[in-house]
């Protein structure tokens, strides 16, 4: 990750036991969207670690001198640290988090003893997605290659992955992104595409315990992105749908959930 810049927003949870958790956050995110999780956690005893992925927190410029190799540079940098800290570690993310904290574990193997991903998107297609974002997915090593098209950004739109008006009011709030972007740049999503590939192209040889949570109104990404990681999955592999949320489950109406049933997974 030699000349990337970033601003670390990460934050650390000394917890009261030998395990901790790495928690990852999503594309164009920001660690502090994992603090509600993380809280939980530590309260659970956990040791928790939540890093700034490599090019995030700063600017579109920033995000896209970055692959999603260097996201997995930031991650392993991360595991070291915790390994100092903890006797057992487990990963888990949201989206493109989960799919870097499952990769990590494929890469670093025995050292992840299990993973947590909550809505995993192998593909945006979620009743609130463009018909044509499958499409770009399938042609996205043409298309990136067309100025026009990787300079462009995809705009969030209503209602932003959360169910919860009063939740998605304070997201919504400028103020309130703590160093996100409010848009995903082509280039971006193009990495994420890369890592997507890679993650599936593993999957058969994944052995790490995983859970996916998923919202069966996910707007982002349909559940079927679960269930196709699942049936790929080379070992315990387990869907966990929510009935109140969209696609952040880990800020939305089930959180506490979300907290629960990944430090019950995690401590068993």
């Amino acid at each position: 990750m030699s000349g990337i810049s970033t601003t670390d927003r990460s934050f650390f949870l000394e917890g009261t036991g030998a395990k901790a958790v790495l928690l990852v956050h999503g594309l164009t995110g920001t660690p502090s969207e994992m603090r509600f999780v993380g809280k939980h956690l530590n309260k659970m005893g956990f040791t928790v670690y939540a890093p700034t992925l490599a090019g995030h927190c700063l600017d579109e410029a920033a995000l896209t001198q970055t692959t999603y190799e260097d996201w997995m540079a930031s991650l392993q940098k991360a595991l070291a640290h915790l390994e100092t800290k903890a006797d057992d570690v487990s990963a888990a993310g949201i989206c493109v988090g989960g799919a870097l904290a499952l990769y990590l574990a494929h890469q670093e193997k025995g050292k992840v003893g299990k993973v947590a991903i909550y809505a995993p998107a192998l593909d945006y297609d979620g009743w609130n997605q463009p018909v044509w974002s499958r499409a770009a997915r399938v042609f996205k090593d043409v298309l990136i290659h067309v100025p026009a098209m990787r300079d462009m950004r995809f705009q969030e739109s209503h209602p932003f992955g959360v169910k919860d008006d009063r939740i998605r009011r304070f997201i919504e709030n400028p103020s309130n992104l703590d160093g996100a972007l409010p848009y995903f740049p082509a280039r971006a999503l193009y990495q994420n595409y890369r890592l997507n590939d890679a993650l599936k192209k593993a999957l058969p040889e994944i052995t790490v315990p995983t859970l996916l949570l998923h919202a069966r109104e996910d707007d982002v990404s349909n559940p079927r992105n679960s269930y196709a990681i699942q049936k790929r999955h080379g070992g315990d592999c387990r869907v966990v749908l929510l009935e109140d949320s969209y696609h952040m489950i880990h800020v939305d109406r089930e959180r506490h959930k979300v907290a629960e049933l990944t430090g019950e997974f995690f401590k068993g």
